[in-house]
């Protein structure tokens, strides 16, 4: 089982008090990025991008715990930057595990291990491990030899720890299924907690643009990628809602939900999504009631938005529809591995 049933059933009842209540626009997950420096210049990620004043920046543990306050979500994704470079990360971590919140600290995995005395292994607490396939491919879209082997390294000491860990892959055009299935394959046998994929999107200030997936794309390349798993044949434990693993298939037709997964930084608060620059706003609140919703996502007909199928904009989607009479029994069933098509 990827998703722990103690942050599945804690979700579930945030999303079935959230429908009592009436609400349409509320978060699933907090972005939370308490820096945008990193160690690492992969091609893909614009974050260092910024000017080099912007790059020094941290939030405080204070701020992060106000946005974490004021947004109200039950998950808090940590990336970057690379959270590892923050001086306090550890301070924030606790804070957050205090609030019973549950966190997924992203990180490269370059300072990983020697950072794990930081930490207290928690259910609240997941490291989640870039990589993106096997050595020679994930060391060039990170633009760096050794770091593969750095982050497995970190992989298992953490996991012999007693930490949980999961890995984030994104998939770009030309990754070949059968190396990617062979990827999954030994990612289980470290024993890893789940493993998230998405595809890769057109990030704006992303050094290179050239491989990013289209809609159709993508479809393609996961149908062919996840049918072994979707069949049975494959045990792979992916940390997500099986409806949107089936949506990146394209056996799901989901809208996306670009409020489920804000966006908190030294900046503010994104508008409206971490993968489009548009500016900030200086409050969740802000973000919320002065947003025109309905110009984003691929319903509204704009055009960074009619080839996303990012986690962030359709992951709470599929949350939401999981909550549907007849689609509780196939995420219910998941949760306990018995899932099959």
């Amino acid at each position: 089982m990827a998703i722990q049933l103690q942050q599945a059933l804690a979700v579930g009842k945030y999303l079935v008090t959230q429908r009592l209540k009436g609400r349409k626009h509320f978060p699933l997950v907090l972005m939370l990025e308490p820096l945008f420096r990193c160690n690492l210049a992969c091609s893909g990620c614009g974050k260092i991008q910024h000017p080099s004043e912007i790059l020094k920046q941290n939030l405080t543990p204070e701020e992060c715990f106000a946005a974490v306050e004021e947004c109200g979500a039950p998950v808090v994704s940590i990336p970057g930057g690379e959270p590892l470079l923050h001086p306090q990360i550890d301070e924030i971590v606790k804070g957050l595990v205090e609030r019973k919140k549950f966190i997924y600290l992203c990180t490269n995995g370059l300072l990983l291990e020697k950072s794990l005395a930081k930490f207290q292994p928690s259910p609240y607490l997941t490291f989640s491990v870039h990589l993106d396939g096997w050595r020679e491919l994930h060391d060039k879209c990170v633009n760096r030899q050794g770091v593969f082997d750095k982050a497995i390294a970190a992989i298992r000491a953490a996991k012999t720890r007693g930490f949980r860990v999961t890995t984030n892959t994104t998939i770009f055009e030309g990754t070949d299924p059968q190396q990617m299935q062979e990827f999954f394959d030994f990612l289980e046998s470290l024993g890893v907690d789940g493993m998230m994929i998405s595809p890769g999107y057109s990030y704006e200030w992303a050094p290179d643009r050239d491989h990013f997936l289209k809609r159709e794309q993508t479809k393609a390349l996961f149908r062919q990628i996840l049918t072994p798993w979707k069949k049975g044949q494959k045990k792979w434990d992916f940390n997500h809602n099986p409806l949107f693993l089936e949506f990146l298939m394209g056996e799901q037709d989901f809208e996306c939900t670009p409020w489920g997964s804000p966006s908190y930084s030294v900046l503010g608060w994104q508008k409206p999504c971490y993968l489009l620059n548009e500016g900030h706003y200086s409050s969740y609140r802000e973000l919320i009631e002065k947003t025109d919703w309905n110009n984003y996502g691929r319903a509204s007909g704009h055009p960074k938005c009619a080839d996303c199928m990012v986690h962030c904009g359709y992951e709470p989607t599929a949350a939401m529809a999981a909550m549907q009479p007849e689609n509780m029994g196939k995420a219910i069933a998941s949760l306990f591995g018995s899932w099959q098509e």
